[in-house]
């Protein structure tokens, strides 16, 4: 994949319609060339039609062949930002174990495989970024989400482990827990009496990573949190 010498390049993973969309377009602006990986092919083309410097990378994060094979088209990126996710809301008698296992791939296991691709580079470079958007499963285990919560527990620590390694080699690892409900057109509909503010926005989210990936090194942090005012924590 053919890139500008004039701007640095940003990865992000899961672009659906509400954060991932949200990253791609604070990316962009910052000046950044953001290559799109997520399953949807259209609505990658769709975006990329609207948001300048962004290029389409159509991949399952799942599929590791695939995953290797489009992160060799894509290059060197300065910033990485690893937003797929996967989920599921069940007791844990009616959780399938296949369920957590993708869960697992998605998460955990995917994240290995970008780090373990692209961190050469930016050791190399002595500089770069991985950002994880988490959410508060990565640190405590509630009823219906034996699904999902040992997953994001599995990869916060994975990005502890990547932040302890390459922190000293120049890259700076951070976990961002997003403790809200975001606001997407799903989450309206099954919070329909909300108030504006019970939400935070996918806008607000993308713009606390990319905060994060530019951090002084003097001030670096690793696990960062965001709610709304309202939220009961």
């Amino acid at each position: 994949m053919s890139q500008s010498t004039q701007q640095p390049l940003a990865l992000v993973t899961g672009v659906g319609p509400g954060v991932g969309t949200s990253l791609v377009r604070r990316f962009a602006e910052g000046g950044y060339r953001v290559a799109m990986i997520a399953r949807d092919a259209n609505r990658l083309a769709e975006i990329g039609a609207e948001v300048p410097g962004a290029f389409a990378m159509p991949c399952d994060v799942t599929d590791a062949q695939a995953l290797d094979q489009v992160l060799e088209e894509i290059g060197a990126p300065k910033v990485v930002v690893h937003n797929a996710v996967g989920g599921s809301f069940a007791p844990f008698q009616e959780t399938d174990p296949a369920v957590l296992q993708k869960n697992f791939e998605i998460n955990t296991m995917a994240l290995l495989q970008l780090a373990q691709k692209i961190a050469p580079a930016m050791i190399e470079a002595g500089e770069g970024a991985i950002i994880v958007t988490g959410n508060t499963s990565a640190l405590r285990g509630k009823p219906n989400f034996t699904g999902f919560a040992p997953t994001k527990a599995a990869q916060r620590i994975l990005a502890e482990s990547l932040a302890r390694d390459l922190g000293p080699k120049g890259i700076h690892v951070a976990y961002l827990v997003i403790d809200a409900v975001i606001d997407v057109p799903w989450t309206r509909k099954v919070h329909s009496d909300a108030p504006d503010d019970f939400f935070i926005q996918p806008k607000s989210i993308a713009a606390e990573v990319f905060h994060l990936a530019h951090q002084p090194r003097d001030a670096w942090s690793f696990l960062a949190e965001v709610r709304p005012y309202r939220e009961t924590w």
